[in-house]
């Protein structure tokens, strides 16, 4: 009984959010150790069957990086990053591709298995990331790495309409054909500019920006755009929240009302 008022109650605090965001686009990206962790993964999963089921428009971005990182080491393959970003040469890419359309498939598998309606996109199957290579950052060639030259609305939306979740592999499709590998934070934030998103949530395997890194009670809990240049400067934003920090202010430079960098691990988070 104690458990049912319980949730009853969380129910009813979340009635003015559920009301507020109806047939609201929000994109939600996950990625990182949480999809190491299937406890972590499926309580993310059952709260956007939630959101699905109360009304709400969620749409799934993911990334792949340690399940990849374990198939690079398995192959003995070497594992690179520059600036948050993943050198990609061809076998790199081949992983790439191979992990990631392993991963959403399992994504929409267990979405369906928790009652609601999922369908997969890549640049293999429904492409939404249009592509073209990313020649330099900052100043070195990091091989089939792309920027997103253009998001294709229209799959998303079919889906949305049919009561789908879409579930959206971080791979572009170049003019000619090539597939490239997106940064999934930036991905994320391009969908939720181009489908006028109310929010960009990019769920993580940490607290959140630290003023200092050895305090977890110095999380920065609201940031403006204004503030973050400072914050590069002074090393407090460093190495993978770097691509993190640049997707939300793009997302928000773009018209996207509101962006989150959470931990994924806190569940109902």
């Amino acid at each position: 009984m104690r458990r049912a008022i319980e949730k009853a109650d969380i129910l009813i605090e979340a009635l003015p959010y559920i009301k507020k965001f109806q047939h609201k686009a929000i994109v939600v990206k996950c990625g990182g150790r949480q999809l190491l962790n299937k406890h972590i993964i499926n309580n993310i999963l059952q709260d956007i069957v939630f959101m699905n089921y109360v009304g709400l428009n969620p749409i799934l971005v993911h990334g792949g990086g340690p399940r990849i990182n374990e198939e690079l080491r398995k192959l003995g393959q070497k594992i690179e990053f520059h600036q948050g970003q993943r050198v990609t040469d061809k076998k790199t890419l081949e992983i790439v591709i191979k992990e990631l359309g392993g991963l959403n498939q399992e994504m929409v598998k267990k979405i369906n298995q928790l009652g609601a309606k999922a369908q997969g996109l890549s640049a293999n199957a429904g492409s939404v990331i249009k592509a073209s290579r990313l020649k330099q950052h900052h100043g070195r060639n990091i091989g089939f790495v792309g920027r997103v030259a253009a998001i294709e609305p229209q799959p998303v939306k079919e889906l949305l309409l049919k009561n789908f979740v879409p579930v959206i592999s971080p791979l572009g499709i170049g003019k000619n054909g090539q597939i490239y590998n997106i940064n999934a934070d930036m991905a994320a934030a391009e969908i939720a500019a181009k489908l006028g998103a109310w929010k960009l949530v990019l769920l993580t395997n940490v607290k959140g920006i630290m003023r200092d890194q050895s305090d977890e009670d110095s999380l920065i809990s609201t940031l403006k755009v204004a503030e973050i240049a400072g914050l590069l400067k002074r090393k407090v934003i460093l190495e993978g929240m770097i691509p993190k920090v640049n997707a939300c202010i793009a997302a928000l430079e773009k018209g996207v009302k509101k962006t989150h960098i959470i931990d994924g691990g806190i569940p109902r988070s």
